[in-house]
């Protein structure tokens, strides 16, 4: 099982609420994504703009908005920044009792209940399900504290028995989170996130988190359960991915544009992180855009 070791984030209501909204518009965008966790169950709505979901141990690129459940400890980046070009992002977090413990143990609760349990692997909610749902997230922040509450445990109610979703992670990510390594593990990814177009060598990203190339080797294997390598190969895989929806460049610019240097290296690559190729990938996402 991965352990990772991200940032903790402190969550707290507004006085007289035992929920947390929060609403970002285009004017007052969210700030930059960081790699964190918080006991709080979130759920997260982007109203347009594509960006990247990365929960746990997944990693996908999302367009046209998301709805997304998260569940409890479970580590992962903020969904958007400026460059997302989203309209609104909507972010409810609560503690998985919010309710009360007795609440939660109602009959009627119990699809709510295991919603709840499931949303620690991380779930997408789409169709539908992400429009209508999504509207209602958006008007919570309008309402006053007792109605915001009933609204939001319908919405959730929703979400339990819509069948328009799939599951970000095969396993529960565990978390051992230390004080001392926040830093170095927030220091890599946002490196990573900076430079992943253009070739980081071991020695360039070991000098950055001040450590040998062995003991950065050994030390990034224990956190992600992956190589550094293939981590900086999914990034560009993600990319790759925005830029083969987009539409405007050959496979071949795009290999190049996401910091692969061997167009054959490329293709392997991807089928390998996504289960097709990359031209593949575009025939099969212009026939759902048709």
């Amino acid at each position: 099982m991965q352990t990772y070791k991200p940032t903790f984030e402190q969550i707290e209501p507004s006085f007289g609420s035992s929920v947390l909204i929060k609403k970002f518009e285009e004017s007052n965008p969210n700030k930059d994504p960081f790699w964190h966790f918080h006991p709080e169950i979130e759920l997260v709505f982007v109203r347009g703009g594509n960006g990247k979901r990365h929960v746990g141990n997944h990693i996908s690129y999302y367009q046209e908005g998301d709805l997304m459940l998260i569940g409890a400890n479970l580590p992962h980046y903020g969904f958007t920044d400026r460059l997302t070009g989203n309209k609104s992002e909507t972010i409810i977090q609560m503690r998985e009792d919010f309710m009360g413990d007795k609440f939660m143990d109602l009959p009627e609760i119990k699809s709510i209940k295991e919603l709840i349990e499931n949303a620690k692997l991380g779930l997408v909610f789409t169709g539908n399900t992400k429009e209508e749902v999504g509207s209602q997230i958006e008007q919570l922040i309008e309402l006053p504290a007792f109605e915001r509450l009933m609204s939001l445990i319908s919405i959730l109610k929703k979400l339990a028995h819509s069948k328009e979703y799939f599951v970000l992670n095969h396993e529960v990510v565990s978390i051992e989170a230390k004080a001392v390594d926040q830093n170095r593990v927030n220091l890599i990814y946002d490196y990573v996130k900076k430079h992943f177009k253009r070739n980081i060598a071991l020695e360039e990203i070991s000098t950055e988190a001040s450590m040998t190339v062995p003991a950065f080797c050994r030390y990034f294997k224990k956190i992600s359960n992956k190589t550094f390598t293939h981590f900086v190969n999914e990034h560009r895989v993600v990319h790759a991915s925005k830029l083969l929806s987009e539409g405007n460049l050959n496979i071949t610019d795009i290999c190049y544009a996401c910091g692969f240097n061997n167009i054959s290296h490329f293709n392997r690559q991807f089928k390998e992180i996504t289960g097709k190729s990359p031209s593949d990938y575009r025939k099969e996402l212009k026939k759902v855009l048709k």
